[in-house]
């Protein structure tokens, strides 16, 4: 059932999905560097999804034999505000979609079913991934940086977890 081209997708994927925990960790420290520590709270969580994905990619390359590959897909980048880090983490999610769509359907042509079921499953994440960062760049154009992020701010952050 197994071929190459299905094992060089989900290495390919981990480093993906690796990456895209990596990033979400130094947007979510950026973030708290910034004092925007509400929109570094929801990177953080966005870090252990990827994370998540990443080990099912791991598993899936395992049940199929293969040495799991572990590395970035590409090195991780400090943004200079919020709109390019979102239209960085855009582009990253749209190439993710595309990816992870030709490697379902590949798996379909092989019948793979359920190497094409974990692409498709992680393809569904990736566009609600899509539409939310869509969202913050339109709410961003609409209102402003500056009142965008004014709702971010938490000046206790223990006061707040205790909520």
């Amino acid at each position: 059932m197994s071929n190459e081209k299905i094992v060089e997708f989900l290495q390919q994927a981990v480093k993906m999905e690796l990456t895209a925990a990596h990033q979400y960790q130094l947007h979510a420290h950026t973030l708290d560097d910034w004092g925007l520590t509400i929109m570094a709270d929801k990177m953080r969580e966005e870090m252990v999804e990827e994370t998540g994905h990443s080990d099912l990619f791991i598993d899936r390359l395992l049940f199929l034999k293969a040495e799991p590959e572990l590395g970035f897909y590409k090195t991780p980048k400090k943004a200079e505000n919020l709109q390019a880090m979102f239209r960085a983490d855009l582009a990253d999610e749209e190439e993710a979609i595309e990816v992870y769509t030709q490697a379902a359907r590949h798996a379909a042509d092989i019948g793979d079913i359920g190497t094409r079921t974990l692409f498709e499953k992680i393809v569904l994440d990736e566009e609600g991934h899509k539409e939310w960062l869509e969202l913050q760049l339109d709410l961003i154009e609409r209102l402003g940086e500056k009142t965008y992020s004014a709702k971010l701010v938490s000046f206790d952050r223990k006061e707040d977890e205790e909520d």
